[in-house]
């Protein structure tokens, strides 16, 4: 759907991300969830875009579209509105349908390019309030968004690199999640992915079958439109793929803001989950 923002205004505030794979009983209700799109969180507090977005099989990049996955990717004014969401009956309804679902709130590193003919911007101290951020967020775990618009006549060129550096992506050392989404079939393409640190996430982008498809898009132009957002994690939790991960508010005390670890600055190392 189109941003609730007026078009060309730089998009800033802070991001939340919900993934979630519905429980087979519940498929019918993500399905509504796509095509109602948008229009149910006209009214949220602080609510600057949102896209209700499809997936690949098993949550990957695929031209065989998932039943189960979907991805909800939205923007805030404000880092306490953002966490208002989260707590809110809206997000709780996917949590209660899904077998599996992770939720995260990020504010912007750097971001390059334009979606939906927006700019994005670096999180502002006002937005995030209290939480400015840590000296050691190039340590902890970062996100990464990725979109693009594909031209209609180079799709099927972009698909035949788009396999190879996703099953990479899910390889990668250093990956701790990975998920392709889609706002369209085969031409308006969404990846959204999890990150131990900078290094692991350079060693792929630089490497193997991504370089070699940015290479090609760079080179055959192959998107009309794209974006590249670098992200640190503020808060997540839930289960993604047999692995719990759980970062605390970011008013909790340093020491106990990973659950399990001493704090986010050590090795983050998820827990397996027996879900």
């Amino acid at each position: 759907m189109p941003s609730l923002q007026p078009p060309h205004d730089p998009l800033s505030g802070v991001v939340v991300v919900v993934l979630v794979d519905f429980l087979r009983q519940h498929r019918s209700w993500g399905w509504l969830r796509m095509v109602a799109g948008g229009a149910p969180y006209k009214q949220v507090p602080g609510l600057t875009t949102v896209k209700v977005m499809g997936s690949g099989h098993g949550g990957g990049f695929s031209l065989r579209p998932s039943p189960s996955h979907q991805g909800l990717i939205c923007t805030f004014t404000h880092l306490d509105l953002a966490l208002q969401f989260l707590d809110s009956p809206a997000v709780q309804a996917y949590r209660s349908r899904a077998r599996e679902c992770w939720t995260g709130v990020m504010a912007v590193q750097s971001a390059r390019g334009h979606w939906d003919k927006q700019a994005w911007q670096t999180s502002s101290a006002q937005a995030l309030g209290q939480h400015k951020g840590s000296d050691d967020s190039q340590s902890a775990p970062f996100a990464v968004l990725t979109r693009a618009s594909i031209v209609p006549s180079k799709a099927m060129a972009f698909w035949r690199y788009a396999p190879a550096a996703q099953a990479d992506l899910s390889l990668a050392p250093g990956c701790l999640l990975a998920m392709g989404l889609g706002e369209a079939p085969l031409v308006r393409q969404c990846t959204f992915s999890l990150w131990r640190d900078t290094g692991a996430m350079v060693q792929y982008a630089q490497q193997g079958a991504h370089q070699v498809a940015s290479a090609a898009a760079y080179k055959h132009q192959f998107f009309s439109e794209s974006l590249f957002v670098r992200m640190q994690v503020l808060q997540m939790a839930g289960v993604w793929q047999g692995q719990r991960f759980q970062l605390a508010h970011p008013s909790a005390p340093s020491g106990a803001a990973l659950v399990g670890h001493p704090s986010v600055a050590d090795t983050f190392v998820p827990e397996v989950s027996h879900v």
